[in-house]
């Protein structure tokens, strides 16, 4: 699976709420349910991203294209703005079937389950220790690969 990632400035460059805007805009640049639905979690985003939570876990979207992570940069880095990468999209991953996974500090993880459960279920929390575990990438076991006789293969 193909991965990329995109690194948006966050605090003191934006504000939170400026910065989960930025997202939305990001990954749902056109009006639609997707603009919808990340719009109505708005204060949702902007809190995870005040915890500092996606600055070394990201929110994950997986849809059309690539999956696609999105990090945070704060303070000298978000002012700097050297790391960041906030270019456009070559395929807008909420066109079709998608979906959303948001990190969160522990004990934010209930209340922020509650709050998404309200309103998508395209839209997920995880703990910002915990992976994204969308199915696609375990490895798929071939039964047609061939073994290799190690034995075979050490004989001089």
């Amino acid at each position: 699976m193909s991965v990329i990632a995109r690194r948006v400035r966050a605090t003191p460059e934006r504000g939170a709420s400026d910065a989960w805007q930025f997202i939305v805009d990001l990954i749902a640049p056109n009006e639609g349910e997707a603009r919808t639905e990340l719009l109505s979690i708005e204060g949702i985003g902007s809190s995870i991203i005040s915890t500092e939570s996606p600055k070394d876990s990201p929110i994950i979207v997986r849809g059309k294209g690539p999956r696609l992570q999105i990090y945070c940069l704060y303070d000298d880095e978000a002012v700097a703005g050297d790391e960041a990468n906030e270019s456009a999209l070559a395929q807008c991953p909420t066109e079709e079937n998608w979906v959303m996974s948001l990190p969160a500090d522990a004990e934010d993880v209930a209340w922020i389950k509650d709050a998404l459960s309200k309103k998508s279920k395209r839209l997920s929390v995880r703990e910002k220790t915990e992976s994204f575990d969308d199915g696609e990438d375990s490895p798929k076991q071939d039964s047609t690969k061939a073994a290799i006789n190690t034995e075979a293969f050490l004989r001089p």
